[in-house]
């Protein structure tokens, strides 16, 4: 049976025999300011989310799957289910949904899907869990191309959304719509439901309108300032975490932070990293395992929370991919990451899937890796919302 994690045991009992922060936290971490949201007005739920978040990540590890619960293998829209919990017993620790649907369409779409995400989101917090937000939307400079770059046919965007481009009025309606979701989205307590927000991933490589192939270095800072800045202080937004996600493409810490927007701008840093965790086949462990490092420290020394934003193995041919490659990366360093996140399972493809359904074959190896102290799914939670001191086993 895994340890559980209580909301209502204090630290009063490890004061009592001398132990310190330092201790709990094992191994040393570099020096750095403590973590601290860049939004001085967020909401006491989101300060707590943050605040908890960064506890647990000095000994353990909040598990992920994105659209966990809107759909899996062969099944959408069944009520409380995920195909993790199917067979675990729980569900993930963190939820990803998409705010993709949030413009490009008529606007009754735009209210159906904005009604959905509500629930889905609302859902999780009162279940206890996690709710991170990707944002594969559009371009909306040429939107019949959609938020892949398409040579030859898509054209350059990231100029024309910030104050004085062409297309400024219309991204100002497209975040007006994602804070109207993000004001209205509570839970059964009455609270906004926090949010890691984490817009403009992968913003290293080419295949996005918003990579780097396609805009210049200080474009996309001043895209990244202005989002956050019109959601924050012109919307009053303020459940948002906002989360930096680079795809794999670095090698080093200025490589990393080649297009990053400024400390004052950013709440969690990520990575997302496929390429060296067996796709294709293709295993480079030491160097996912680096690229975790040069993040965390990162993170370490200017006083972010750090995670492993994306990452999983399609059709998990490798039946002990969990804990033999993943569960192994994640303690190799013993770094501080609050959580890891495997990408969908698709409704109607037998083979797009990154997280094991009943009877799928590394459905063993991953009830170790769900069994391990380490990893947190949803029933392993505390009350992650409320700010209390907690007790790690």
């Amino acid at each position: 049976m895994k340890p559980i994690l209580s909301s209502n045991v204090f630290v009063s009992t490890i004061a009592a025999v001398g132990l310190t922060a330092g201790t709990l936290a094992g191994p040393s971490t570099l020096a750095g300011p403590r973590p601290k949201l860049i939004d001085a007005h967020a909401t006491k739920e989101t300060k707590a989310l943050y605040h908890n978040l960064d506890k647990l990540s000095r000994k353990h590890i909040l598990f992920g799957h994105q659209h966990a619960t809107e759909y899996g293998h062969g099944w959408t829209g069944d009520a409380n289910r995920s195909d993790v919990k199917s067979v675990s017993g729980s569900h993930p620790a963190v939820i990803g949904v998409d705010f993709s649907g949030l413009s490009g369409r008529p606007e009754a779409v735009i209210e159906k899907t904005k009604a959905e995400l509500r629930r889905q989101i609302a859902d999780t917090y009162d279940r206890g869990g996690v709710t991170t937000v990707a944002w594969h939307f559009s371009n909306p400079v040429t939107p019949r191309t959609g938020f892949y770059w398409k040579d030859s046919v898509s054209a350059p965007a990231v100029a024309n959304l910030v104050p004085g481009g062409s297309h400024h009025a219309q991204y100002k309606a497209i975040l007006r719509t994602v804070a109207d979701l993000a004001n209205t989205t509570k839970g059964s307590d009455g609270k906004l439901v926090p949010m890691l927000f984490r817009p403009y991933h992968e913003l290293d490589g080419g295949w996005f309108w918003w990579g780097k192939p396609h805009c210049s270095r200080d474009e996309f800072t001043s895209l990244w300032r202005f989002t956050v800045t019109y959601l924050r202080d012109s919307l009053q937004v303020h459940n948002f975490i906002y989360t930096f996600s680079p795809d794999c493409l670095y090698k080093s810490e200025a490589d990393y932070t080649d297009r990053y927007p400024g400390n004052d701008w950013v709440d969690v840093v990520g990575v997302d990293n496929y390429a060296d965790f067996g796709r294709n086949g293709r295993y480079n462990i030491p160097a996912g395992i680096a690229k975790l490092k040069i993040m965390a420290d990162f993170a370490a020394k200017n006083g972010k929370l750090a995670a492993f934003t994306e990452t999983g193995l399609e059709s998990i041919p490798d039946t002990t991919w969990w804990t033999n490659t993943l569960l192994k990366s994640l303690k190799a360093e013993k770094l501080k990451l609050a959580y890891v996140l495997v990408w969908r399972n698709d409704t109607r493809s037998p083979t797009h899937y990154y997280a094991p359904y009943p009877g799928q074959v590394s459905v063993p190896d991953f009830m170790r890796f769900y069994q391990d102290p380490y990893t947190l799914f949803e029933t392993d939670l505390p009350n992650l919302y409320r700010r209390k001191r907690l007790l790690f086993f």
